[in-house]
């Protein structure tokens, strides 16, 4: 396992409305005996200096974790780009040493435990690039990346601007796609980011962690 990154803070992504699991807190589903946040959770604070999480409405229901838990600062609902904003503000305000934050949705419990370091060290190899993200063989995965802290006012301004989409922010600002492979579950290959979104999905996550420990 690698060593923390001490300039990266770790954000959770759970603002989102769940409509494919029809409704609540896809991250609070169970998977092997522990709510699916808690196995993303414990794969990025291995990564990274601090872990918070970004989710509207009551707090409380989070508190298990023992986690700082923030809102966004847009109203409406705007995506995903809102959650890195705000992610980008609580960085600024709580660990004002982080440079970069590491965003994850909290459906993706078989996330990279390399991740943070391959996507820092894809930012040192190309310059020019100021964001990180990730891809598989299944595709990009535009909300799973690493951001610097000092866009958040551009991003910001964006938002207020009508961009909503993930690529068309990210694009203006130089970014690198780092792949990672497949990874053996068993006798299976499985893609390092598939997302429980789906009750269906959900049962295939349980199957997986059932048939072998997803630690690997």
């Amino acid at each position: 396992m690698t060593q923390p990154n001490s300039n990266i803070v770790g954000i959770l992504l759970a603002g989102g409305q769940s409509r494919r699991m029809g409704g609540g807190d896809k991250g609070l589903q169970a998977i092997a005996g522990r709510p699916m946040l808690g196995h993303v959770a414990d794969r990025v604070g291995h990564q990274v200096n601090r872990v918070a999480i970004n989710a509207n409405g009551d707090p409380d229901r989070f508190a298990e974790f023992g986690l700082p838990v923030f809102a966004d600062t847009i109203a409406d609902n705007p995506g995903p780009l809102a959650g890195v904003l705000a992610g980008l503000r609580w960085t600024a305000d709580n660990a004002p040493d982080a440079t970069h934050i590491l965003t994850a949705p909290t459906d993706t419990p078989l996330l990279p435990l390399d991740l943070a370091e391959k996507l820092a060290s894809a930012l040192d190899e190309q310059p020019d690039a100021a964001i990180a993200l990730a891809k598989s063989d299944a595709g990009r995965q535009p909300v799973i990346g690493i951001w610097p802290v000092a866009f958040a006012d551009n991003l910001e301004a964006a938002l207020k601007d009508g961009v909503r989409k993930v690529l068309a922010w990210t694009d203006r600002h130089g970014t690198v796609f780092v792949h990672f492979p497949e990874i053996r579950v068993g006798e299976n290959t499985i893609d390092p980011f598939f997302n429980a979104n789906t009750p269906d999905e959900l049962d295939e996550a349980r199957r997986i962690f059932a048939n072998q420990d997803a630690q690997t």
